[in-house]
């Protein structure tokens, strides 16, 4: 079972994810931390635009999809907004429950609540991608 889920597509999806992560957080800190939005709003828009460039690198490089593309592009809308909604529903109160005793301030603990979330976001995404929005 382990083989299956985690062959050769999961590093090709780990260098995608990289340079996906990156952009993406970059959107997700400019939004909270210079443009003032909150913690939902700067994460949606990180996986909005990340979702955007996931969507296309995904699908011709890791998964190497050739399905149609509304269908494809629809799963992975789904799978997105499921597995942004799972992670950080649980980074954040995971996040002030581990941080509860160092009294750090909303912010520092948002912060680290945002990249809790987009770990816990990779992996669970990795697996809708792989069996359900590019499923061959």
């Amino acid at each position: 079972m382990r083989q299956k889920v985690f062959d050769k597509t999961f590093i090709t999806f780990a260098m995608v994810g990289v340079v996906n992560t990156l952009f993406g957080t970059a959107i997700m800190f400019v939004f909270y931390n210079f443009l003032g939005c909150s913690y939902w709003v700067s994460s949606f828009f990180d996986y909005f635009f990340g979702g955007i460039l996931s969507y296309f690198l995904n699908k011709h490089f890791t998964f190497h999809y050739q399905g149609t593309d509304w269908r494809s592009i629809v799963k992975f809308a789904l799978n997105i907004v499921v597995c942004y909604l799972i992670a950080y529903s649980l980074a954040l109160p995971l996040t002030r429950y581990a941080l509860e005793s160092m009294h750090f301030s909303k912010t520092i603990v948002e912060n680290i609540a945002m990249l809790v979330g987009t770990g816990l976001f990779m992996l669970i995404n990795y697996i809708g991608q792989k069996f359900f929005a590019f499923k061959k």
